[in-house]
């Protein structure tokens, strides 16, 4: 386990605003670990419990839920995003509508590592 890599992810997923999702590649590059993205996903698993990370914002790469439909956990996640009002229809977010796109300024005050 490289603690350096998952404090980045998990510092990067805290920059996902409310009401918007990202997906794994997505935080694995900003994080500035291209390629990683099941990383991500094992970073997630992670969190230690004193710290605050929105890990139900993180989807696959095509806005589908990356739990089995109707377990407990995609239950979990798909009423997370509701509260945040991100609609989620046959256990998918619509990226188009939905994604975090961070602009430079962004990117460059928020993910200082």
């Amino acid at each position: 386990m490289n603690s350096d890599h998952y404090h980045r992810i998990w510092k990067t997923v805290q920059s996902v605003p409310s009401g918007k999702v990202a997906s794994y590649g997505q935080i694995a590059d900003l994080a500035g670990l291209p390629g990683r993205a099941r990383l991500v996903g094992k970073a997630l698993g992670y969190v230690p419990d004193n710290m605050q990370v929105p890990w139900y914002r993180i989807l696959r790469s095509d806005g589908k839920i990356a739990f089995p439909a109707g377990s407990e956990d995609a239950v979990r996640q798909i009423g997370l995003l509701q509260q945040e009002d991100i609609v989620v229809l046959n256990h998918r977010v619509k990226l188009a509508q939905f994604q975090w796109q961070p602009d430079l300024a962004e990117l460059l005050f928020k993910l200082e590592y």
